[in-house]
This record gives structure tokens, sequence and C-alpha cells, in this order.
């Protein structure tokens, strides 16, 4: 399947080797202020080439709006939006055509559909990720106008170095204030040498990325299997490489007691917000109107550049050495996608409420 949400749709279309990467967006509301400079920052953010901590591949991924924009603004029809690849090399990939890379989807995808593009992973390749930053551009901009939303990613974690943030505070001064895309200064230098020293060693590491969606409204999210966080869940468990993801007090609540984990109510003004946020702003699975908070794990990247065991598609086992550019650590550019997929989870969440009360 292809498309992801309910009222706000989402298909992405596009192969990593292929003409182009695009999205359509179906149920985008019409007036929405939209023009191709909107893309530039996040695309910039998610792009390759940008830093020494990424992949070498060279795309200016330039924006085309084919429809659902006239005179500046959504119309209420669907939008269209594509890149265009220019700077894909297939010719990298020709010797793997016949070999199953370790801990990738070509075994996988071959064994489902009874073949598969090996150019550079198709379908399976994180350039499809182009796509769902377009779609977040727009999401992004549809919560600053209907609620003052924010959605801000960063990196929390590389390996076993773990970065102290708090998402309250966080900014995207900050953020953006280095290669990794970590607040914390200190932290950053320490992950930015790892991942150089890992890149020399032909090898690659993981990471968690931190999300925090500020000023959300309360009573986003359904009580059963639409649950905010079983959905948020769903996206990012949707993106390539992620092993994982926790909300609020995550994984840690095993170390805790009921009467330390409860999030107790308190009046604040016309407010009724919670003493704590263990449960990430969320609560049977519908906002609570704190902020909402969630991690999501990426594994190390499956391309390393040391040679390995796999086997052929004739099942003979043999020796492989990848070729092509790809990213040590894959969590700095990861930042961007997890932010894209938040908003577009909300943007769909905020549609659907809107639809369940009379007034």
């Amino acid at each position: 399947m292809n498309t992801f949400g309910h009222l706000f749709r989402v298909t992405t279309f596009g192969e990593s080797h292929g003409g182009a990467v695009g999205v359509v967006i179906d149920g985008c509301p019409a007036g929405l202020p939209l023009d191709v400079k909107d893309f530039r920052f996040d695309l910039d953010r998610r792009r390759t080439g940008q830093s020494h901590l990424t992949s070498a591949r060279k795309e200016p991924d330039e924006v085309e709006m084919l429809s659902g924009v006239f005179q500046g603004k959504t119309i209420g029809s669907p939008v269209t939006l594509l890149v265009r690849n220019q700077d894909a090399r297939p010719e990298d990939y020709e010797r793997l055509k016949d070999r199953y890379r370790p801990s990738h989807a070509d075994f996988t995808y071959e064994k489902k559909y009874g073949i598969r593009n090996w150019q550079g992973g198709g379908r399976a390749s994180a350039r499809e990720t182009t796509a769902r930053v377009m779609a977040g551009v727009v999401a992004k901009k549809i919560l600053r106008q209907v609620c003052g939303a924010e959605v801000l990613a960063y990196v929390q974690q590389v390996h076993d170095i773990v970065a102290g943030v708090d998402p309250d505070k966080v900014t995207l001064k900050q953020v953006e204030s280095n290669p990794v895309r970590c607040p914390d200064k200190r932290a950053a230098k320490e992950m930015e040498e790892l991942i150089m020293s890992i890149r020399k060693q032909g090898d690659t590491v993981g990471g968690i990325v931190e999300c925090v969606c500020r000023k959300v409204p309360v009573g986003l999210g359904d009580p059963i299997f639409d649950k905010i966080k079983a959905t948020l869940a769903h996206a990012m468990m949707s993106l390539p490489a992620t092993m994982g993801v926790e909300f609020g007090s995550g994984f840690g609540c095993l170390g805790m007691k009921g009467s330390e984990h409860n999030d107790v109510f308190v009046a604040q003004g016309k407010r009724i917000v919670t003493k704590t946020n263990n449960s990430g702003g969320q609560q049977g699975g519908i906002t609570n109107g704190m902020p909402l908070v969630f991690r999501t794990v990426f594994k190390p990247v499956a391309t390393i550049f040391q040679e390995q065991d796999t086997v052929d598609s004739k099942g003979k086992n043999v020796k492989l050495l990848m070729p092509g550019r790809h990213d040590p650590c894959v969590v700095p550019r990861a930042v961007v996608i997890v932010e894209a997929m938040a908003a577009i989870v909300l943007v769909d969440h905020l549609l659907r409420q809107r639809t369940v009360k009379i007034k």
C-alpha cells in the first residue's frame, strides 16, 4: 500500500534511480498559501551531500507543482508534487543484481513480487522519503495556520552517546546549529567525531531521533485502533531503518511505580495541565494538550563498506563488497522525515476530529 492517512491522504510514487519521486496529497484544505519556495528548507535538511556526514549523492531536489494549486493557493483538489532524480548512478549497482545485500529488502522483495529493482533498492530506497518531506511541508503549514502547532525533531542519541535535551525548550536554531542536528553541543561534537571514525572503518552506526509536538489541541486520536500513539508508531515504523518507537517515559517506566509515573492534573488559569509528562502528551490514545513527545530508533545503515558473506539468486554462497554512496549514520537526515510523518498524522487526526462534534 502506498497511501497513508484517512482524510489527509498521502500517496507517494517513484524509485531511487527512476525518473522522479513524488507525492499526491488528497484532502488538503483549499486556501492554503503554497509556493515551491516553501519546500526548500526541509528538502535541504533531508537531501544527500549536505555535509561531510552524509552520502555524496548530489540531488538539487527542485519541486514541481503539477496540480492542486492556483494563484499561489491550494484549491481543494489533489496536490501533486514532483522532484526529478538527476544524480542517479544505476551502473553502481550492476554487480549486485544477482546478489542479496545483507539486511536490505532485496531478498524479501524478490520473493514477494518475483522481481526487484536492483538499482539502488528501487522503491525500498530512502530516496522515497523525499516525497514524504514534501507532504510534511504542507502538513506543517496547515498545523501552523489552524492551531499554531509546532513539530520539531532532533538527534537524541548516536550509538552510545546520549544527549541531554529538554523537549519543552529546544529550538529549531539549536537543532540546526551543527551537522548532527543535536541541540546538545557537547554530545553533538562527540557524535560527529564518532560518525567520522566509523566512516573511516567502512562501517555504520544507528541512533535515536526524538520529536516534540507543541501546542497540539486536546482530543486528537481515537480510543481504540487509531490511538494517536498507534498512528504515530505506524508512521514512524513505515520509515526506512526504523526499529522501534516509544512515547513519554517509554521503556524507562519499568523502573517506576504507578505513584511516580502518574501525570497529576492541575489547574493553570483556564487550562488543565499535568505536573509531569510521562504519558508523552497523550492518554488513552488521545492528546491531552501537553507536548507530544516520542522517540524513534534507527538501526545502523545496512550498507557497509566491508566484505560480507551473502547468497546470490541461485542460492550460491558468495562474497559481497558494496559500491555506491551511503550515509555512515542516517539519523541527522532522518530528523526532518520524522517531523514530516508526525505532521501528516496530526493533520489527519485534526481533520477527523472536526467530524465527530456537532457545534
